[in-house]
């Protein structure tokens, strides 16, 4: 059984707890695996337990009545999942899929509720995290409406660079064009072709496996300059 403390120490509104409260939190804390393709949890369905990746990756989707995807976010290790539906004590408003096989832990909305109560120190920092969030949300909607596909595909590459701290981006088996392209709101031929004309560019180098950043200082400067 691995120990929930070193993925929730990650969280920061956490680290607001003082040794009964992590003691409370972690009584309450359980371990759920799924596999690749499962779903979490629905839109819609009551959030009455927060999620936090332990291991592997998950996204947060939602789906039109035919079945296509608009992807908000990929979820990884150490990342909590549904906050705001938790605090705000609404329903999950996007659905959750393990993209490969995963392991979540969970915790209780009434056990965060009671803490929020009991440290005050913790609410201003889950009011930044949901301010990020709700900031993050708007970025998505201005990127979706007055940026080109090409443009949110160097974007995206260049925050997983950020991430990774690393010059290449490694392909999981999951990251497919498909699931590419509904991170950005196309279809995967649109993608294909936005990866092309990055690459003859000379701004990136695609193959099977991995996403090499050849020159960030060009693909930043053709970013900013549509």
């Amino acid at each position: 059984m691995p120990d929930p403390r070193s993925d929730l120490e990650k969280i920061p509104w956490l680290n607001a707890l003082e040794p009964p409260g992590w003691e409370a939190l972690l009584a309450d804390t359980r371990l759920h695996q799924y596999s690749g393709g499962e779903v979490v949890f629905l839109e819609g369905d009551a959030a009455v337990r927060l999620f936090v990746v332990h291991q592997g990756w998950a996204k947060a989707v939602k789906l039109s009545v035919d079945g296509r995807e608009q992807i908000l976010d990929f979820i990884g290790p150490g990342q909590p999942v549904n906050i705001a539906p938790i605090f705000a004590e609404q329903s999950n408003p996007a659905t959750l899929i393990a993209l490969e096989d995963c392991q979540l832990w969970s915790i209780s909305q009434h056990t965060l509720l009671n803490l929020l109560d009991r440290y005050p120190a913790m609410n201003r920092l889950v009011i930044k995290s949901l301010a990020g969030r709700l900031l993050h949300a708007v970025t998505l909607v201005e990127d979706l409406s007055l940026r080109s596909v090409t443009a949110r595909l160097a974007k995206l590459l260049l925050m997983q660079t950020q991430q990774t701290d690393q010059g290449a981006i490694i392909r999981r088996r999951w990251a497919t064009q498909s699931e590419i392209a509904a991170r950005l709101g196309t279809v995967p031929d649109v993608v294909n072709r936005a990866l092309r004309s990055l690459a003859d560019e000379g701004l990136i180098e695609v193959s099977r496996r991995q996403i090499v950043i050849l020159n960030e200082a060009g693909l930043k400067a053709w970013l900013e300059s549509e």
